[in-house]
């Protein structure tokens, strides 16, 4: 059975973006997911994903950040979205009839998640589909300060090819988190978890981390 889908838009400060709440029968928990910096909540890789929740019987909502929804090139600051995911939070409660909320996100989706959870934004637990631990190049200036006082679930879902984090730099940033933090490894993808001459459509790369994202969330619901 298909999941009922809601689209409405939720205000941001002056501003209202487009959000998308998708809700199978008989769900257990909600995930909601941010986009990247680079494209919306309508691409192929966000889609692809949020349906294959959707399969497991975990309800979805995937949201526009400010930026986005006016067409720009570069994202928010961090104040903006992060007063995006409170809001997309907020709206996630109304209609998830008590369920727990996790919070997911794409490279930058996820990292303001992150930054939004250590300024007080409650989540069930953190996923990163793809963490940008530095940008590619500048391996000395890395993002991770603020996630060591974070005390939820957080599970890093990382391609060995990411230029944005690689294993050797990753790992023991997980390390360091402790038991609260999972780390896995998908071999041979890259920032978007594309693997090198695989047929594979974005909207299939997405679908294929619903897997590992669902056992996350059913562990920690």
């Amino acid at each position: 059975m298909s999941a009922i889908k809601e689209s409405f838009s939720m205000a941001v400060n002056d501003t209202g973006v487009s959000a998308v709440f998708a809700n199978p029968a008989g769900s257990v928990a909600t995930v909601v997911v941010a986009h990247g910096a680079g494209a919306g909540m309508d691409h192929p890789f966000l889609t692809g994903f949020t349906e294959a929740l959707n399969e497991r019987d975990i309800a979805t909502m995937r949201f526009n950040f400010p930026y986005s929804e006016a067409g720009r090139k570069f994202p928010d600051r961090p104040p903006v979205a992060i007063a995006t995911w409170n809001a997309a939070m907020a709206a996630a409660r109304k209609r998830s009839a008590g369920q727990p909320i996790f919070t997911a996100g794409k490279s930058f989706g996820g990292r303001m998640a992150s930054m939004a959870v250590a300024e007080g934004m409650e989540t069930a637990g953190l996923i990163f589909l793809g963490y940008p631990l530095h940008e590619p190049g500048k391996p000395e200036k890395l993002r991770d300060g603020h996630l060591y006082g974070l005390d939820v679930p957080m599970l890093f879902l990382q391609g060995t090819r990411d230029p944005f984090a690689s294993p050797d730099e990753l790992e023991p940033v997980v390390e360091r988190l402790g038991p609260n933090a999972v780390l896995k490894w998908f071999e041979g993808g890259d920032h978007s978890f594309k693997v090198a001459r695989s047929k594979r459509m974005p909207e299939q790369d997405g679908a294929a981390l619903a897997g590992s994202v669902a056992e996350f969330v059913l562990a920690n619901s």
